[in-house]
């Protein structure tokens, strides 16, 4: 039995609108609780976001039955401390387990003596989607609009992208085959050890074996001396330390293939099938890096940037070079972002092989769609193309898109006018709030596969437009609060002034 949130307070608990949060506390912590506080405290964002989280759940599941299971509401608030404070998951344990304030955000009253546990937090936040985020993303914006008074405004966007990095090693051939003949050998032995088989019984010292010979290869860098013998003479070297590392690669890659066939012969279940199927996938990755170093150090060919795979285990992962000062690549994926003129992001796009150009229009698009009076849009030069100048006139009413190359007369009439010059000068604004977002988790994505990557995302995008929108009611709550407060003072002096 799970739901989005218990209506019935558990005794003792504060009601979520009345919990006493620290307005001049300038931590994190405190903006992000502030600004869910306020949007549960709205009824009608309350019950459309309550909407949206429902579709979480799945449509099949009895509510009234089962054992009682996190609520959604409180996967939610975990989800987005973890993402905008930048927390490991033992940090977010203690946390839930020991901050009144988050506690009482979660709906939990001073007499629940529940405690988390490690893996129900992690299972839990699993089940939160980005579709699902994405919609809650774009309920906030619309809120934190009206709460703030600019519903009425156009808006002014900003549209820029930047790299999240995977958690990936530095990717070379020879440690990806590491990488994937290691996990051969660690599963294949996990399953013949539950079968009760003794084939792969000395699974560790082959790997130490396999291991011995990847540091020799590692370790032979080509020769710098003049002579041209000594310089052959250390290409034989590396040559045959590389062969002699993919021959025992192979020999253990084709011992595992004829266990396979063995399993699947006698012991077919389905549990079995399932077990082999990411021993398959890792077969496949140890075959391809084989054959690459062989090409490479033994034919000399050079090998295609399209054929190479940077990560065995983050296969989405990319290799960005952006051209940054003291960044020669970075390892990851581009995700564009569209701010408004109040710092909130309206929609992100996660890159997938794509690049800046092919993305202006479709994610100016996809904005509009949720933001009808979304009219103006900046860009950088990285995002011009011809095709982009000329569709993105006819969707938007002003275009801040400066051109790549030597400018024609119309183009220098065109980005000389004052609005022009003043988008391009008003554009760098978007660099802090990628700052911002880098500085509250997304300068390294630490959840697993593209699924999880694009679920952090737009769990660090809510949190961080909660974040703002709870640092701007603290601003304005406490500007209220001293007016209030120099109002009492003066009708005080007034009233005991002196005859």
């Amino acid at each position: 039995m799970r739901k989005v949130k218990e209506e019935q307070l558990p005794l003792g608990a504060v009601p979520i609108p009345q919990i006493e949060i620290d307005l001049n506390s300038r931590d994190e912590i405190a903006q992000l609780l502030y600004g869910l506080q306020a949007l549960y405290s709205d009824p009608d964002s309350r019950k459309k976001s309550f909407e949206l989280l429902d579709k979480i759940l799945s449509s099949n599941v009895n509510h009234r039955t089962g054992r009682k299971g996190m609520e959604i509401w409180q996967i939610l608030v975990l989800g987005l401390l973890r993402a905008n404070c930048n927390w490991d998951f033992d940090h977010l344990l203690d946390m839930a387990n020991n901050h009144i304030k988050i506690r009482e955000i979660m709906g939990l009253g001073p007499y629940d003596l529940r405690k988390f546990k490690l893996q129900t937090i992690k299972d839990n936040l699993s089940l939160l989607t980005s579709d699902v985020l994405d919609e809650v993303n774009a309920l906030v914006v619309t809120a934190a609009h009206k709460k703030l008074g600019h519903e009425q405004e156009n808006i002014k966007g900003k549209c820029d992208s930047f790299v999240v990095e995977t958690d990936v090693h530095y990717p070379t051939d020879i440690n990806l085959l590491l990488d994937a003949i290691r996990k051969v050998i660690e599963l294949t032995a996990k399953i013949c050890t539950g079968l009760g088989l003794t084939e792969w019984r000395q699974s560790k010292h082959i790997l130490k074996k396999i291991k011995k010979k990847y540091r020799k290869a590692q370790k032979l860098k080509p020769s710098k001396s003049k002579n041209d013998e000594k310089k052959q003479e250390r290409e034989q070297e590396i040559i045959k330390a590389h062969q002699e590392y993919i021959d025992i690669v192979l020999f253990y890659l084709n011992k595992a293939k004829m266990t396979l066939e063995s399993l699947t012969q006698d012991h077919g279940t389905e549990n079995v099938f399932l077990a082999l199927l990411p021993i398959e996938k890792f077969i496949n990755h140890a075959e391809r890096q084989i054959d690459q170093i062989y090409r490479r150090v033994v034919l000399g060919e050079t090998i295609p940037h399209s054929e190479k795979v940077f990560s065995i285990f983050e296969e989405h992962t990319e290799w960005i070079s952006k051209g940054k000062a003291g960044v020669p690549q970075e390892l990851g994926l581009n995700v564009c972002i569209v701010q408004d003129q109040h710092g909130f992001i309206l929609h992100h796009r996660v890159m997938q092989g794509e690049k800046d150009q092919e993305v202006a229009v479709p994610i100016v698009e996809e904005t509009q769609r949720t933001f009808s009076n979304f009219k103006n849009c900046s860009f950088d030069k990285g995002f011009w193309s011809p095709a982009n100048h000329n569709k993105l006139g006819t969707i938007l009413e002003e275009v801040i898109l400066p051109k790549k190359g030597k400018l024609s007369k119309n183009d220098k009439e065109e980005q000389s006018s004052e609005s022009f010059i003043e988008g391009r000068r008003q554009h760098p604004v978007v660099e802090s709030s990628i700052n911002a977002l880098e500085n509250h988790g997304l300068d390294r994505c630490l959840d697993h596969g593209i699924n999880g990557f694009k679920r952090y995302i737009s769990l660090s995008v809510l949190a961080r437009n909660i974040q703002i929108l709870g640092h701007k009611l603290q601003k304005s709550m406490r500007k209220k609060l001293k007016m209030i407060e120099k109002i009492k003072k003066a009708k005080a002096s007034k009233i005991y002034q002196p005859a």
